[in-house]
């Protein structure tokens, strides 16, 4: 029982945050659809909708067709966020842009000496939030502010750099650094920026793609529409929405009124965002199904051990037996009498089980758990490669197992191992007690 209400902690790198709230992001399968349905529309030709882009190319003689996406295509619609941070219960929101990779202008970028660069991009990476306090890296408690503030709805072209990039080119706040569109370093328009604040983290930020330019010492913060202008690009790229529930209480019912706003739902996820820690341990894959097959198991072998203990028992007592019934002493009361010693045996029992139980159950849960994990990365390693597809699953880690033997607990097994001892009593003794005191002396004799 200890096991299937435990406590699972895990980080989800791809999500990090915590708190009563909601994430909107786009949905990986409607995004393949609507490719395809503007590619119809487009026809056999070279032409662009909606953001999406089509061109013929020729590869060793042989015609293609090579198709790719803009801001405009990917981005979420700022409209549907801006409705549904008005509803009842929201008590704000926050806007997250994707991770936008620039060139450096006028300051020097962490890197690895030791590694080749040529297949990276030469830059560092840009996420712009509408309010920084809402980031899910510090949702989570893994970044800090070292000086200076965050970015608010407020600011513009501001920025906050992690303490190595500070470090490494002396910058501080007040100090404006600049960025341009790596693909053309040179002619493209430089976009300034100043910085505000300084950070630092607990765990370094996983990266989405390889390369320096997307290590964690590499990220910048910035106000929700600077990137696209060091970018270069037109139109935005807002990745997700955070939409924070002001009263926790009031979780579901917050849930229900979003999910019955007037949007085009195909579009989007909308992930219940809890936070990194898993209360319940059912939410963990199969764990507390695993705990219930367990009970029932220990259940049903603990019922037939106890019949073959009570019935070596009561055949060792057969002589008793026989000479009570003889006397007239009622067959309940024998039973009784055979039930209560063996609850008296119980009860010594339940107290050296419940003395040793928390320990016994610690080493239980982080067993299940630990053959959950490995059963799970069995499972990706048999499926790898078989399936193709754009969505990426979050990467969660188990950090820590709490498991905590509740009064409640205690009290259900005990009236459990009572009910398995009465049930065990009455099997067994109907096997000696069905018989008249006649036969049973007489076999004695």
């Amino acid at each position: 029982m200890a096991s299937k209400n435990a406590s699972i902690e895990v980080q989800d790198k791809t999500r990090q945050a915590i708190g009563a709230g909601f994430l909107l992001e786009k949905n990986a399968e409607y995004r393949s659809k609507r490719i395809k349905e503007l590619g119809n529309k487009i026809g056999k030709k070279e032409g662009s909708l909606e953001g999406y882009h089509q061109e013929k190319v020729v590869v060793n003689g042989v015609e293609g067709w090579r198709g790719w996406t803009t801001n405009e295509f990917e981005t979420l619609n700022i409209k549907d966020i801006e409705k549904l941070s008005k509803v009842k219960g929201i008590s704000n929101y926050n806007i997250t842009t994707a991770t936008t990779a620039v060139n450096p202008v006028n300051f020097k970028r962490i890197e690895d000496e030791e590694v080749d660069q040529n297949a990276d991009v030469g830059g560092v990476s840009l996420i712009g939030n509408l309010d920084m306090k809402f980031d899910r890296n510090v949702l989570s408690n893994n970044l800090y502010i070292k000086e200076g503030r965050m970015i608010s709805s407020k600011d513009k072209d501001m920025c906050v750099i992690s303490e190595e990039l500070a470090n490494k080119n002396n910058l501080k706040i007040g100090d404006k650094i600049s960025f341009n569109d790596y693909h053309d370093k040179e002619d493209s328009k430089v976009s300034e920026a100043k910085i505000v604040g300084i950070y630092q983290v607990n765990q370094k930020m996983s990266p989405l793609m390889q390369g320096d330019t997307y290590r964690s010492e590499n990220v910048i913060f910035t106000d929700l529409n600077f990137p696209e202008k060091a970018e270069g690009e037109t139109s935005p790229l807002f990745e997700r929405a955070y939409f924070k529930v002001k009263n926790v209480d009031e979780y579901n019912e917050v849930r229900s009124s979003l999910q019955n706003m007037d949007i085009n739902w195909e579009m989007y996820d909308l992930i219940d965002n809890n936070g990194n820690s898993k209360t319940m341990s059912s939410n963990f894959n199969d764990l507390a199904k695993i705990s219930e097959i367990m009970i029932m198991l220990i259940s049903i072998a603990s019922f037939i051990i106890l019949v073959l203990v009570f019935l070596f028992w009561i055949k060792n007592r057969v002589k008793e037996i026989g000479i009570l019934m003889s006397l007239g002493v009622p067959k309940f009361r024998i039973i009784s009498q055979i039930w209560i010693e063996a609850v008296m045996i119980a009860i010594l029992s339940l107290g050296l089980s419940f003395i040793v139980s928390p320990n016994v159950s610690n080493v239980t849960a982080n067993y299940l758990v630990s053959q959950q994990v490995q059963q799970m990365k069995d499972e990706e390693n048999e499926n790898e490669g078989k399936v193709s597809t754009e969505y990426v699953a979050p990467k969660q880690d188990v950090q820590e197992v709490s498991v905590t033997v509740t009064p409640r607990m205690y009290l259900v097994d005990g009236l459990g191992v009572i009910g398995l001892i009465t049930a065990a009593v009455f099997a067994s003794s109907g096997v000696i007690l069905r018989r008249n005191p006649k036969d049973i002396l007489s076999e004695m004799s």
